[in-house]
């Protein structure tokens, strides 16, 4: 491995942080909403507030996160975003009632938009083009390693409050059990601040900024002097060939040019949530518990969940690059809308007391169903999104652009888990899960027939083809 390989490998690790802050701060929700639910009292869709607040929130940040990124630079934004992911999960723990809590996941939620958008938009402007996919794929790496931390995480400290040792009686393990899920989010927030201190700012920012020194001195430690005086021409002619343009705004999104990458940004961001991933991951232990193995093997086969989800992620960085981005959709697509209507089939075929209770139910085919959708999620629509987001369109606009997919994006995931609750009680768990699946199905065919192959070309190639 060169110098400069481990140089942009270390900066998008460090970036890449955040993408673990984002999802340990979305998924930990998951082993809290059970306790809350007694605590506070709540209802439905007050349940279903207190997990998709953090994504309402998250979406407004989207708005404005690409653009002020654009102004202030893509490093600044993320360190103030690592202050709101330490700042709301003390305020989690601490949160004496239910407003006071949704309050604070709120705050939390606008760190989770700055990272989602910025994290791998910096990773992409910093990457050759030979490695991007993978070293944008770390965003997604890291999202699913918070993920798994969560679950873990809230299965460890469920373990030890309801154990005999002293230490976890002392810290309150068993009564203040979510609070303490809650509040462990704060030790990575901080470190990931000042980790950020370590990094550079993007080289592409700095040139559409006229800091062409700067940039070149960065790029030259990524991927070589010789190549890197070429990459900044290239750059400095895209942004030239731009020059007599207005600032990029929301109205450029609109611009005929532009028809294809918006047409294709938009509809991949639906996709990614429509299909039901938020549902899965913010209520696995509910979802599970309904199959009837009890509390304690809910919170283990969430665990499962995140282990799952992590291992296959890592076969996508393997793979985006040498396969493509393309195939990989295709075949995370085929598999999510076949577990989705396994599950659908798993749950139709329960049967129950003319009170509701459950009398039986293949729970191992629920726990199959469950594994291989997020299997199927984790290959494909998870890490692909956000590097086809930093490929698809212009350096002029790029900050704004994936702000408004990513803010598409986060919308449908908020409406998601919001509605999942009411979803179950109202529709059944067989008809949500086939509704997932359709969707799923719709999505296959969109991919196969209109999602371009974007590996292996540097961002102005592909602005060049893309953008007419």
């Amino acid at each position: 491995m060169t110098p400069s390989t481990r140089f942009t490998i270390r900066v998008a690790l460090i970036v890449a942080l955040g993408g673990f802050l984002m999802g340990f701060d979305a998924s930990v929700i998951s082993g809290v909403v059970g306790f809350i639910e007694t605590e506070f009292e709540l209802s439905n869709i007050e349940l279903g507030w207190a997990v998709a607040s953090l994504t309402l929130t998250a979406t407004l940040a989207m708005m404005v996160a690409g653009p002020l990124s654009d102004r202030f630079g893509r490093r600044p934004v993320l360190k103030a975003a690592a202050a709101l992911f330490a700042i709301s999960a003390f305020a989690s723990a601490i949160a004496p009632d239910y407003i006071t809590l949704v309050a604070a996941r709120m705050l939390g939620g606008f760190g989770v938009g700055a990272a989602l958008i910025i994290a791998p938009m910096y990773i992409a402007e910093i990457a050759p083009a030979d490695i991007r996919g993978r070293m944008v794929s770390f965003n997604q790496l890291n999202i699913v390693i918070g993920i798994s931390a969560a679950y873990f995480s809230n299965f460890l400290i469920l373990s030890l409050g309801q154990s005999d040792l002293a230490w976890a009686q002392s810290l309150h393990l068993g009564e203040w059990n979510w609070r303490w899920m809650l509040g462990v989010e704060a030790l990575p927030a901080i470190f990931y601040f000042f980790a950020l201190f370590s990094v550079p700012e993007s080289p592409r920012w700095l040139i559409m900024h006229d800091r062409d020194s700067e940039a070149l001195g960065i790029m030259e430690k990524v991927v070589g002097r010789i190549r890197a005086a070429t990459d900044l021409r290239d750059v400095r002619a895209s942004l030239d060939a731009e020059a007599h343009l207005d600032k990029g705004t929301i109205r450029d999104l609109f611009q005929p040019a532009m028809k294809l990458v918006l047409m294709i940004g938009i509809s991949v961001a639906i996709l990614q949530q429509i299909t039901g991933i938020n549902s899965v991951f913010f209520y696995a232990p509910m979802i599970f518990e309904q199959s009837g193995i009890g509390t304690d093997a809910a919170f283990m086969q969430a665990v499962l969940v995140g282990l799952v989800n992590l291992v296959f992620t890592v076969f996508a960085i393997m793979f985006i690059d040498r396969l493509g981005r393309r195939p990989l959709m295709g075949f995370g697509l085929a598999g999510i809308a076949v577990c989705m209507l396994l599950l659908s089939y798993g749950f139709g075929s329960a049967t129950y007391t003319e009170s509701g209770e459950l009398i039986n139910m293949n729970s191992t085919l629920i726990l199959i169903g469950i594994l291989g959708f997020v299997a199927s999620f984790a290959i494909s629509l998870g890490p692909v999104m956000w590097v086809l987001f930093s490929e698809l369109f212009p350096n002029r606009i790029r900050g704004i652009a994936i702000s408004f997919v990513g803010l598409i994006n986060s919308a449908v995931s908020f409406l998601v888990q919001l509605v999942f609750p009411w979803e179950l009680e109202n529709f059944g768990n067989s008809m949500t899960f086939l509704i997932y699946g359709i969707f799923a199905i719709i999505g296959f065919v969109f991919v196969m027939r209109v999602l371009p192959e974007t590996k292996g070309r540097t961002l102005e190639e592909l602005e060049a083809e893309l953008v007419r």
